[in-house]
């Protein structure tokens, strides 16, 4: 059994107009998650079943606090990609490197309040880059089911979205991700001057990843 912590910014009907950022943590029992109050959190049962989260010292209203402080960048935390075998995802990405943090349904009308998909049932992996600074967070969609898939669309699609990693010893891990995941260049393995070897895969489900060697100073 393992806590995380997810961060939410819940927006509740008007009038009044208010937002909480919330910070919730899940408790992940095999597939199953519980939600639990962290100890500085209230969670609130509002009119007609619906949750919302509560400071219990103080509670940000819009209309009463119009000197609210900027908002500040402090970090990218992970990348969202839908996937069909949550399995095959968690494999592939791993032999680049990544670690699996953790594994869990996320359900309920809270998560679909967030993605604006109503009642949701989804199964989320969470990965890591060795240094604990960047996330993959893979998705598999039980309920609604999924409605659209560009994960084949080449490179100038418009919204595509890729995945570049820097690695060590690419021809090698090239090679590694072609046997043992049926993964398939795109184009060549080229190097820009003295800087980098880099190149175009199709991963797991046609997924398009970058790799990327640094080349060492001479």
């Amino acid at each position: 059994m393992g806590l995380h912590q997810l961060h939410y910014l819940v927006g509740l009907e008007s009038p009044p107009q208010r937002l909480f950022l919330c910070s919730v943590w899940l408790c992940a029992d095999g597939k199953r998650c519980t939600l639990i109050n962290p100890t500085h959190w209230q969670l609130v049962r509002q009119n007609a079943g619906r949750w919302s989260y509560k400071y219990p010292h103080y509670t940000t209203h819009l209309e009463k606090n119009k000197a609210m402080a900027k908002s500040k960048l402090m970090e990218m935390h992970n990348v969202g990609i839908v996937v069909e075998s949550l399995d095959s995802a968690i494999a592939f990405f791993a032999e680049i490197g990544l670690t699996l943090e953790g594994r869990m349904m996320v359900e309920g009308e809270w998560a679909g309040r967030v993605t604006g998909l109503g009642n949701q049932s989804v199964e989320v992996a969470m990965m890591v880059t060795p240094d604990g600074h960047s996330r993959l967070e893979l998705s598999r969609f039980i309920t609604p089911p999924t409605v659209a898939d560009h994960r084949t669309a080449p490179v100038n699609a418009l919204g595509y979205l890729r995945v570049m990693f820097r690695v060590e010893h690419l021809d090698e891990l090239v090679t590694r991700l072609t046997t043992k995941h049926g993964a398939q260049l795109v184009g060549e393995v080229m190097q820009y001057e003295n800087v980098y070897r880099l190149c175009y895969i199709r991963g797991t489900e046609g997924l398009l990843i970058g790799l990327a060697e640094e080349l060492e100073a001479k």
